[in-house]
């Protein structure tokens, strides 16, 4: 059938005119390999993924069987399609659990996965539909611009992506781009100095903490101190001016990132906390040195400074798919993100039955420790009761505080962190099980569901474990075919008369029982500890509760001291309880403090859509240069030959050297000696040329005799190399120009980036003098990597090297003359370009220092030999 479909797709038939076939084919495949059947609404969600727009969908209304609808119908067409998923362990469980439904219909399905190697990654891009991280694909798409020959690339087409939970990904996080950064140098003393100063600061004297904007800066008084500690008259002085930026980052690292809340310490390791979703985000770094400051505040070794080698935003990564799409349960609240930055439509698709939880109104003390017994009595009510209880909290350190009250009072419960996210699916899957407490620290992008009695796979398995039963050694067909008999209300312990079996079948008549249990207590019931600054992560947490028509209810306890409330409006919520006279632990219910809460909730979303917003408009000016930077490079690796390239270049050098000598100047004001020396470092020039000639000629004349020259010799060093040779090593020389000033200049973007700011006191917009300056940089960096390819090029010889047991090689180099004989060893070969910093520490450019000197003397002196 879909050889079919293919057929009439390359005929000229759209995939509109295909779509529904293709849904009904999919739908019976997954009725006849996974026992599931799509819903009506779920055949919704998947038209609305496939005209490229986000699927608003509750938890538990089953979007990972959605995207198996419009990944089989965009997949016809050989292109490939990606469904991004936001931890490793998803994509592998996605993978298997719809690869069945995939394999029916004859596509292949791979999984991408951190740590994979090359074969295996690039077999995965090969198959119809890949599921995998968006770090795996950004970072992926990072390194096929990195790589050296086409072997070396692994994706095929940025052609459809589905993403999961893209509010997290698309939203959360944007503001973090992806870097591939390699090593730079040691890692400054000033990390440990300041770190141990500022430890001894005192807030609100010394420094002070702006909580709505993240940003904390010196007092007069903290810099008076920090400069008595250092001995300085003037901290600002230009003269100290490098050890700034060590010092800001120390108070940052001090004031506003906290352990347990935005980071935790593992193995002696600096561990990020993601603040959205409560998972470790392994491998990730702050950038511009935070992440060593934090290293020196908390005493574990301080890592070297890195240097950027590859970035990009996952803003500007999605956006290069030809078509993008998006599921999650939380999306209509940041509608105009979606809209403005990635041209998303947000469509709310229905549930399959109506939800009948029961959203309560929040209720708020004055003081948090109020609050947090007032959640501990509500928990133990609805525990006694047999009530499954789901504990939301926005922070590691609170979810350890409730555990400590919890234990205090004697009630068993779960705790769900970054701390021991290991056991996140086993933690999740038996949350609806009578009475069961867990405690989670965000619930955001879980991808497991909580089923109302408990998760009777789960339990099974792990009677299993218990009973010394290896899982490794049951058939998986076997297990399946008993799971299907059991929901069909067969009994399989008739076909397999097995301890397996009967486990089984015992863990699901429990659940089932409970599971009436649970629903005649009230469902599951969600108890908030406190805000998030996004309602949507709220939301989220909701969402646990009244799945799929089940009952359930849902509740948010506040405090006057919670950050959200402190931070906007809780001096009138303040106000209106002292009126009212109540006492500490006496709460306010009313759908005002719900109101005012929303409405904070909505200026800080605003506030970090902002911030997003800022973060793009910069990266798209190094967006526009990456694209054309990276666009050469592919065309590099993919041309058969490039000669033609080559020539061009040295022509256009050349034109740049001639122009940059005789441009506004008059004839008896140019130099010919200095020209043709500049052009000598260019290519070898013949030595009898006298350049007094060129004093009448004109700059096009010039140029033209000299690039005939230049191609002239170009033309012999084929002759000496070997055509094929010589191809091979330009390519490789063309690669490594483009790398190697392709970093340098993320280096100095970076740098112009920290301080553009400043722009702003002269009254000139940072964004408009960061477009103009980068644009500069952009077109010295096209001048430099044109300079450094010629020069390379030119400079090639043949050597050949002598071996005892070896026939002779040839060897190409980069050596210009035989200096042997010379006293003074003159470097060719490292001899710095026109605009690189002169060898002599002058810190000005080598033309407009040394250049000419050495180009009399035939290098730049490195060494002297006996």
């Amino acid at each position: 059938f879909t050889d079919t479909l293919r057929e009439r797709h390359v005929g000229g038939e759209g995939l509109e005119d295909l779509l529904p076939e293709a849904f009904a084919a999919v739908r019976e495949a997954a009725r006849r390999s996974k026992q599931m059947r799509h819903f009506d609404v779920q055949l919704i969600g998947g038209i609305t993924l496939h005209e490229g727009r986000i699927a608003e969908m509750r938890t538990g209304e089953g979007k990972t069987l959605v995207a198996t609808l419009p990944a089989y119908l965009n997949a016809i067409g050989g292109r490939g399609v990606h469904i991004v998923t936001v931890n490793d362990y998803l994509a592998r469980r996605d993978a298997a659990w719809m690869g069945p439904i995939y394999e029916a219909l004859g596509f292949s399905v791979g999984v991408i996965q951190s740590g994979q190697n090359p074969m295996e990654k690039r077999t995965a891009y090969q198959a119809d539909v890949t599921y995998g991280t968006n770090n795996e694909f950004g970072f992926d798409y990072l390194r096929d611009n990195m790589a050296f020959t086409l072997e070396d690339k692994f994706q095929q087409d940025l052609h459809y992506a589905i993403v999961d939970e893209v509010d997290s990904i698309l939203i959360d996080e944007a503001r973090t781009p992806l870097i591939i950064s390699g090593e730079s140098e040691e890692s400054s003393d000033y990390y440990r100095q300041f770190a141990q100063m500022v430890r001894v600061m005192q807030a609100g004297t010394d420094y002070e903490v702006n909580e709505k904007e993240k940003v904390s800066t010196f007092t007069e008084e903290g810099i008076a101190a920090v400069e008595e500690r250092l001995g300085l008259e003037n901290l600002y002085d230009p003269a100290h001016f490098e050890m700034l930026p060590y010092l800001d980052n120390a108070l940052r690292g001090h004031a506003l990132y906290h352990r347990d809340k935005d980071y935790i310490i593992r193995n002696n390791e600096v561990i990020i906390v993601d603040e959205f979703t409560g998972r470790l985000m392994e491998g990730r770094r702050y950038g511009e040195g935070l992440h060593q400051a934090i290293e020196a505040k908390e005493g574990v070794r301080v890592k070297k400074e890195s240097m950027t080698l590859a970035t990009i935003t996952f803003q500007n990564f999605f956006r290069m798919y030809n078509k993008l799409a998006g599921m999650t349960g939380t999306a209509k609240t940041e509608e105009e993100e979606f809209q403005s930055i990635y041209n998303l439509d947000v469509v709310a698709v229905p549930t399959h039955l109506p939800t009948i939880r029961a959203d309560y109104e929040d209720v708020i003390y004055k003081d948090q420790s109020a609050k947090f017994e007032a959640v501990i009595d509500e928990i133990k009510s609805a525990h006694e009761e047999g009530q499954p209880v789901l504990v939301g909290t926005v922070a590691i350190e609170t979810s350890e505080l409730v555990s400590r009250m919890l234990k205090r009072r004697g009630i068993p419960h779960e705790v769900l962190n970054a701390k021991n996210h290991e056991r996140e699916a086993t933690i999740i899957a038996q949350a609806g099980r009578p009475g069961a407490v867990t405690i989670a620290t965000n619930m955001a992008g879980r991808g497991v569901d909580i089923l109302l009695g408990g998760n009777y796979e789960g339990l099974a398995r792990d009677q299993l474990r218990k009973d010394g039963i290896e899982l490794t050694g049951i058939p998986q067909l076997a297990w399946n075919h008993c799971q299907e008999l059991l929901k069909s209300g067969q009994d399989p312990t008739e076909t397999y008369n097995t301890r397996w079996a009967d486990v089984l079948k015992e863990r699901w008549d429990e659940t089932k029982t409970n599971q009436e249990l649970v629903k005649a207590v009230g469902g599951l019931y969600v108890v908030g500890t406190e805000r998030h600054e996004a309602r949507r992560i709220d939301n989220q947490l909701r969402g646990r509760s009244g799945r799929l028509g089940d009952p359930g209810a849902s509740r948010f306890f506040l405090s006057l001291e919670d950050d959200l409330v402190r931070r906007f409006g809780g001096d009138r919520v303040t106000g209106v309880m002292d009126r009212l006279g109540l006492e500490d632990d006496q709460p306010i219910e009313h759908n005002m403090i719900s109101k005012a809460i929303e409405n904070a909730q909505t200026r800080v979303e605003g506030h970090n859509f902002d911030i997003r917003k800022h973060v793009l408009k910069y990266d798209e000016v190094v967006n526009e240069q990456r694209e054309t930077i990276y666009m050469q490079r592919r065309r590099l690796l993919n041309e058969p030959s490039l000669k033609p390239t080559i020539q061009e270049l040295i022509t256009d050098e050349i034109d740049a050297v001639v122009q940059q000598h005789t441009a506004n100047r008059f004839e008896e004001e140019r130099n010919p000696e200095e020209l043709l020396l500049a052009l000598r470092t260019v290519f070898p020039f013949p030595q009898n040329f006298d350049p007094t000639q060129w004093q009448e000629s004109d700059a096009d004349a010039i140029s033209e005799q000299a690039a005939a020259i230049a191609h002239q010799t170009y033309d012999q060093k084929e002759e000496e190399i070997d055509a094929d040779m010589l191809r091979d090593a330009e390519r490789q020389i063309m690669m490594r120009a483009v790398d190697h000033r392709w970093v340098r200049h993320l280096t100095d973007l970076d740098r112009l980036r920290e301080g553009i700011g400043l722009q702003a006191i002269a009254q000139v917009d940072p964004l408009v003098a960061y477009k103009r300056e980068s644009y500069a940089m952009y077109q010295e960096l096209m001048n430099d990597i044109r300079a450094d390819i010629v020069t390379t090029v030119m400079s090639l010889q043949v050597q050949k090297a002598p071996t005892l047991a070896a026939p002779i090689a040839r060897n190409i180099q980069t050596n210009r003359s035989d200096t042997s004989q010379q006293k003074t060893v003159r470097n060719t070969n490292n001899r710095p370009k026109r605009n690189d910093p002169c060898w002599c520490g002058s810190g000005k450019k080598y033309k407009v220092c040394h250049m000419r000197a050495d180009a009399k003397q035939g290098g730049a002196p490195v060494r002297e030999v006996a």
